[in-house]
């Protein structure tokens, strides 16, 4: 289901209703039009033409908004304004500048946007209301945050914000590291990526190396921050962590899939044993980062 994953608190006194998947049919996706630059929507989970827009499996509800985006390489479009602003300059014996130069930009784009590829990318939603949490399938806080301000527009009066823990997660990751000491219930793996927090941002990779070694203690004692550990919980599923809190190159590990067999096999099941993963792995991870973030504190 996921291959990144971003967690928000959500604050919200009502339960999604079938009124919900009614809003979310009428914001369903519709595809760009030859001049429009991106368009966005929902889609059934499941992956059926007529299905349903909120899918409920195992008291989770499961939503897919989908993205499409239609650019123009920025090559043809410097290659054509160029042509424009030549023959301008050719015939008035002034070449556009600022706002007017920028003005000719747009219509090039907006000209050339009919021929121009179109990209979809579908980003799932898992809504876990009874921990109040929204779990997003994205891998960075500006794609995620997008997905966020239509679910808020789907659910009205919710408040969703990106989950802070009482630990920042790159000061655990120093700790972690430093100590060569993983949290209860997870191991470090073989990948990071440290960077120098100051003007010339250097940064270390490791990858597919162990990072018990003094190499990396004095890295962080010279004041370079994780920026992302690889980390496994439990045997169970592996992931790394990254400075904004984000899960990505997430993997559920043979041992997690060993009761899948081919009669569990289709989206409930994996919808099924994902959620059932993950519901403990997150409620681990939040632990080893020193709990949930009170609003007082915050």
């Amino acid at each position: 289901m996921f291959k990144n994953l971003l967690v928000y608190a959500l604050r919200w006194d009502r339960s999604i209703t079938a009124e919900h998947a009614e809003r979310a049919a009428s914001a369903a996706f519709v595809p760009c039009t030859p001049t429009q630059q991106e368009s966005a929507g929902w889609v059934p989970p499941r992956g059926e033409k007529h299905g349903e827009f909120i899918e409920w499996i195992d008291g989770q509800a499961i939503m897919k908004l989908c993205i499409e985006k239609r650019s123009v390489p920025s090559a043809a479009v410097k290659e054509e304004l160029e042509k424009r602003l030549d023959k301008i300059e050719a015939d008035t014996g002034r070449r556009p500048k600022g706002k007017k130069a920028k003005e000719i930009k747009e219509e090039v784009v907006h000209e050339l946007l009919p021929r121009a590829f179109a990209k979809r990318s579908n980003v799932p939603v898992w809504i876990n209301q009874r921990a109040g949490l929204v779990m997003i399938g994205a891998g960075s806080t500006v794609a995620a945050d997008r997905v966020a301000s239509m679910l808020v527009d789907l659910l009205g009066g919710a408040i969703l914000t990106l989950l802070q823990t009482d630990i920042a997660p790159a000061t655990a990751m120093s700790i972690w590291l430093k100590t060569q000491t993983a949290p209860p219930f997870f191991s470090i793996d073989r990948e990071c990526e440290l960077r120098q927090p100051d003007g010339e941002k250097s940064v270390v990779r490791y990858n597919r190396h162990t990072l018990d070694i003094e190499e990396v203690r004095e890295h962080i004692e010279q004041g370079k921050l994780p920026t992302q550990v690889a980390m496994t919980w439990n045997g169970r599923a592996s992931f790394v962590l990254t400075e904004a809190g984000a899960l990505k190159k997430i993997q559920l590990l043979d041992v997690a899939l060993e009761g899948k067999g081919d009669d569990t096999t289709g989206f409930d099941a994996d919808v099924a044993i994902f959620t059932g993963e993950f519901k403990q792995l997150l409620v681990d991870l939040i632990d080893a980062l020193g709990g949930l973030l009170q609003p007082a504190a915050a």
